[in-house]
């Protein structure tokens, strides 16, 4: 129970929060499953045929084309996409971001809960959590807009109605697929780097913004000074 309510944090009841970066990659490592599924659902309607081919009603036509290829005949029928499985997984990914971001929630994660078990027989690696905070808000804001993109009508809908008027079309998708295929990979590039080489670019940016002054943090290096460590060392010497 105390391993259920403690999850990944140093001490759930510090004022400033620390969470184990072992952990933290572990759980990017099994984070990393939506990003991928995400690219390979839009190479698929990116870089694959439209259509659907019936095998059966495949005749040739004894014509070729210009470069000598044979022409072909047959009854086939454009593919209709549906995004249900890449919608749940997108709101899941979404929970679960958002979960971790207190104490309380994150004992609620399915992989908070996996990840700090992992990491269990693991020497910790106390991190504070406003950087990841940050990370895991820019990860919310791309899959909000994934989630927009696989389904544009239900947003448009809900636009227009909020505001009274036809804000956005209804009947196609006002989002290039060049966005969204780039924003895909950036995404699966920062999980990667996080769960692979340990580096997390959204705690990069929000320590240049907070050097720039953007943004107002304490010094967590102060907060995490291991005493013990440091009394050990001088023991030693003497």
């Amino acid at each position: 129970m105390s391993t259920f309510k403690n999850t990944w944090f140093r001490d759930p009841n510090e004022e400033v929060l620390f969470i184990n970066e072992t952990a933290v990659r572990i759980r990017a490592g099994m984070m990393i499953v939506i990003p991928l599924f995400m690219a390979l659902t839009l190479f698929d309607v990116l870089y694959t045929s439209p259509w659907i081919v019936d095998a059966a009603t495949v005749e040739d036509t004894y014509e070729v084309t210009e470069a000598s290829q044979i022409i072909y005949s047959g009854q086939m029928t454009q593919r209709v996409y549906d995004y249900t499985a890449q919608t749940a997984l997108l709101f899941y990914g979404l929970f679960e971001l958002l979960v971790g971001m207190t104490a309380w929630s994150s004992r609620f994660s399915p992989t908070i809960q996996i990840a700090s078990f992992l990491a269990r027989n693991k020497t910790p690696v106390w991190k504070p959590i406003a950087p990841k905070r940050f990370a895991w808000g820019l990860g919310i804001s791309l899959a909000s807009f994934c989630l927009v993109f696989f389904n544009p009508d239900t947003f448009a809908n809900g636009v227009n109605s909020l505001f009274n008027g036809e804000w956005l079309p209804t009947t196609t998708n006002y989002i290039p697929y060049e966005i969204p295929v780039t924003l895909v990979w950036v995404c699966l590039g920062m999980v990667w780097l996080e769960a692979v080489l340990g580096f997390c670019l959204g705690c990069k940016i929000h320590a240049l913004l907070v050097k720039l002054g953007m943004i107002n943090e304490p010094c967590y290096a102060c907060n995490n000074i291991d005493w013990d460590a440091i009394r050990a060392r001088h023991e030693a010497k003497s």
